[in-house]
């Protein structure tokens, strides 16, 4: 994985601004060199629909889109993709049809080989060994909840701080981040509102104003701030 090139975003959109506005920089920056994205829209129901609004904005930004679900061969137009974009919604969903599609190994050969990968949200949640620390409900059974393991930690995408102030009395998420190391391993980066990592090789760096916690193992949590590195965790 020397020749990786990732970038997972918490979300799509934020508060007060357009689709992957947010992050359009970062986009671009992931991107250059790069002409024709292939988006994987599997998280969502309406495909055409997220494909259609993926491609208005991608094309923006100066890329050309081809959606997965429209490919008549999935295995290869994933291994003839520039880049791969993967989009959020449900994970469970996402996952679930990665795998019927026998499309697990060849996007880790494509990502292996250098080729960008782009994830928000639940396609985030899909480049970390598990989605055991997705927040979204298991609308259907995925063959098995091991993902794409292109990263060896977990994400927790649009994480919520604990707020002292809720009557509440359900599980923060925190807790539940917490119940995930009482029976796992992995570390689990929690990525606020706009955060993003970005991989490159053996190198991750943190992006975003809103910051992150880091959970690790019988650790306390630890705050990261805009341009921290953290490629310990792919030690």
């Amino acid at each position: 994985m020397d020749s990786r090139r990732l970038l997972l975003i918490s979300n799509s959109t934020s508060h007060g601004s357009g689709y992957l506005d947010h992050c359009a920089e970062h986009f671009q920056t992931r991107l250059a060199g790069v002409q024709r994205v292939l988006f994987v829209p599997f998280a969502l129901f309406d495909r055409d629909r997220y494909a259609a609004t993926a491609r208005a904005r991608l094309e923006q930004m100066g890329f050309a889109v081809d959606a997965l679900h429209r490919a008549a061969d999935p295995r290869e137009a994933v291994a003839e993709a520039e880049a791969i974009f993967v989009g959020g919604g449900n994970t469970f969903r996402l996952l679930d049809s990665l795998y019927r599609l026998g499309l697990i190994e060849a996007i880790r050969q494509r990502v292996a080989s250098g080729t960008p990968y782009i994830g928000t949200s639940a396609g985030s949640n899909v480049a970390c060994l598990s989605i055991k620390t997705t927040n979204d409900m298991p609308i259907v059974q995925p063959p098995s909840f091991d993902a794409l393991g292109l990263v060896p930690f977990n994400i927790n995408p649009h994480y919520l701080d604990p707020d002292p102030d809720s009557t509440h009395q359900g599980e923060t998420r925190e807790q539940r981040i917490r119940e995930f190391h009482e029976e796992n391993t992995p570390p689990v980066v929690a990525l606020r509102e706009s955060a993003m990592l970005h991989i490159e090789g053996n190198h991750v760096t943190f992006h975003g104003n809103t910051g992150a916690r880091l959970f690790q193992r019988g650790r306390d949590p630890v705050e990261h701030k805009d341009g921290d590195r953290l490629d310990f965790l792919l030690h």
